[in-house]
């Protein structure tokens, strides 16, 4: 579901983006503005970004190889990340100068309806694609608020376009306000300035997104919600009679790997242990579907170790469940 509703996101902010780029251009080139400059190669860089995002959702479907073998999910995270070095170096970097070089050489904005015609319709263009993300990201978002959705979300590409979209919403806004201002004082001042909030947002964006794809990068647990569905499934209360300890780790938005220890009885068969390894694994994946690589190491709980410490790396070592 993430990554169809996330792939339809996209390729809406792609259609309106590529849109308004040219529509901003031709304000650009008919007006003068520096904020519809600094919007339409925005609005590029946002283009750009979405390509990214495509791109990436192609590469991580490739097969699992014998150099990779967890395969190509995490290409998603990476060009997650590319995004956000574009969208702080070509769209906030580009519009603070453009902003600074406004201020330092004011001049006034010609043909207005111009600049103030595209800035509407790329309102009403982005207010659609800014709809579909965030239609698209209820459907997986839950009771959880946008704020944590953006943070705890393991398929990128739905925060990633809503922040662009948030984004791009407000910096039309302010270019709107800048444009706007400096009509009315006729000191084409007050565009430079829109033009420099502009790029700050930007950069702001920038950051967050490259803080939340770097946590990706470096690797996420399962959220909490499914570690407590692992847990539950792992234990039968027969042959597996406790969990010792666990790690999991996302390689993917939808694959996750699971590694456990598992308490069994002392008395059990190999033959015992392994059918009951086979079960747990059928049990997690019933209740976590994405979890696709499950590695169960059974060892004999014992209360006495446990209680000495709480280091995973022991056997049987751990918090016994």
């Amino acid at each position: 579901m993430s990554a169809s509703g996330g792939t339809r996101a996209i390729v809406a902010a792609l259609a309106a983006n590529l849109a308004i780029a040219a529509a901003k251009f031709v304000a650009f080139l008919f007006s003068g503005s520096s904020s519809m400059l600094a919007e339409s190669v925005h609005s590029l860089a946002d283009s750009g970004n979405q390509g990214l995002l495509l791109l990436g959702g192609k590469k991580a479907q490739r097969e699992a190889t014998p150099q990779h073998p967890f395969g190509y999910g995490r290409e998603r995270y990476i060009y997650a990340f590319l995004v956000s070095i574009v969208l702080f170096s070509v769209g906030g970097m580009f519009a603070i100068y453009e902003g600074y070089e406004k201020i330092s050489h004011p001049h006034p904005i010609e043909a207005w309806y111009w600049p103030v015609g595209v800035l509407l319709f790329a309102i009403i263009a982005e207010s659609f694609s800014f709809r579909t993300a965030i239609k698209e990201s209820n459907q997986i978002r839950g009771g959880l608020s946008w704020t944590a959705f953006v943070r705890r979300a393991k398929a990128p590409e739905l925060p990633v376009v809503l922040l662009e979209d948030f984004g791009a919403l407000v910096g039309l806004v302010l270019a709107l306000g800048g444009v706007g201002l400096a009509l009315l004082t006729g000191n084409g001042v007050w565009d430079g300035i829109g033009t420099l909030c502009i790029g700050i947002l930007l950069i702001l964006i920038a950051l967050v997104l490259a803080a939340e794809t770097k946590s990706l990068l470096l690797g996420e647990s399962a959220g909490v919600e499914d570690v407590r569905k692992i847990e539950a499934a792992v234990v039968d209360g027969e042959t597996v009679t406790g969990l010792i300890h666990m790690r999991t780790l996302h390689l993917g938005p939808e694959e996750l790997l699971v590694a456990a220890k598992i308490a069994v009885q002392h008395d059990d068969t190999a033959a015992e242990v392994a059918r009951a390894i086979n079960a747990a694994e059928e049990r997690i994946r019933d209740a976590v579907p994405i979890a696709r690589v499950i590695y169960l190491e059974p060892d004999i709980y014992s209360e006495k170790e446990a209680a000495e410490g709480n280091d995973p790396a022991k056997t049987p070592g751990g918090t016994g469940h």
